[in-house]
């Protein structure tokens, strides 16, 4: 069997879809619900076993010859979230005891970090695994800081104290954008974001600049498509050898103007951005460029090409975003 902790958000979600298919074990859940529509990301897919985050260290503790490997996705994630000893508890603590229980057992251990670990960027989008360049980064909201607390434990744990799952993967996910983020309210990717907008105004709102370096619409970001994402965990469950702590993202900076002229070209629209202020509270938070660096992860032997914006926003707007039924 394998485990999904967070099965029923946005990356966890894709990934069932595609395990649903391919895989032949039982596939456990491990998330919370609540009262909206979050269930309608499960609903096409097979689930065998459904638990709650109470229930999932003692479900270890029961079943260890039975897990092939865990998949961490669970997690707050919300970049806003001023609750910081609730990040604490579920993004430190209970990642830290999965760690502890997937060494002892010696279960695979796949879990999700960040590109927020990066902060402003000026150290760098490298993802290397070394305690003097980990040292340098400051993220910038606590949901950041949490991610990059855990991969320095994991960095003490594999390089100090030898002590590590049979094969781990730490995956810093760039701005992921893609079917089944509707449950996320603010924190939905530009695109989502954007095309209620465009669709019922034919108009674009996007933050205007406050750096001297970026036009309106000239921040840069880079954009991956959920799919790609799936495509990189699928890999590795497939090369049990190969750990690390690895970028994912597709390696190119795209700006906000290009991708909502994207979602305007796939709604067969003639762009049409107006530039806002941003919130205060976003000023200094803000960050104006991301690009993964992802020649470790190239290294590591990963071939397939990434889908390109043009591609991915055509794929998601027309395939699911403009359908009844816009789930995965």
């Amino acid at each position: 069997m394998i485990i999904i902790t967070g099965g029923s958000g946005f990356i966890g979600s894709n990934l069932l879809a595609e395990f649903s298919r391919q895989y032949k074990g039982d596939i456990v859940l491990c998330d919370i619900l609540g009262n909206g529509d979050k269930w309608r990301n499960l609903s096409k897919h097979r689930v065998d076993a459904f638990i709650y985050p109470e229930q999932l260290l003692p479900f270890i503790e029961n079943n260890p010859n039975k897990i092939e490997g865990i998949f961490h996705l669970g997690a707050i994630s919300s970049t806003t979230e001023k609750d910081v000893d609730l990040i604490i508890k579920n993004n430190i603590q209970l990642s830290s005891e999965l760690w502890h229980l997937t060494t002892l057992h010696q279960i695979r251990f796949i879990y999700a970090s960040s590109a927020a670990t990066y902060g402003d960027g000026s150290a760098g989008f490298d993802d290397k695994f070394n305690e003097p360049y980990l040292s340098q980064l400051r993220p910038l909201n606590p949901y950041g800081w949490s991610k990059h607390v855990f991969d320095r434990f994991v960095w003490r744990e594999v390089d100090i104290y030898h002590r590590k799952p049979p094969q781990w993967a730490g995956l810093k996910f760039f701005n992921v954008y893609g079917p089944n983020e509707y449950h996320k309210d603010n924190q939905k990717s530009v695109v989502a974001s954007l095309f209620p907008q465009i669709q019922s105004t034919e108009k674009a709102k996007l933050f205007k600049s406050y750096h001297p370096s970026y036009t309106d619409g000239g921040q840069l970001r880079d954009f991956v498509y959920v799919a790609d994402c799936v495509k990189i965990m699928l890999w590795l469950f497939a090369n049990p050898h190969i750990s690390g702590l690895f970028n994912v993202g597709t390696g190119k900076a795209r700006s906000f103007q290009d991708l909502a002229s994207e979602v305007f070209k796939a709604l067969n629209l003639a762009p049409n951005i107006e530039f806002i202020d941003m919130p205060e509270t976003l000023k200094d938070k803000y960050q104006y460029y991301t690009q993964a660096n992802i020649d470790k992860l190239l290294a590591a032997g990963y071939t397939t090409p990434m889908t390109s914006l043009e591609e991915g926003i055509k794929e998601y707007v027309q395939t699911y975003l403009t359908n009844d039924d816009p789930y995965q």
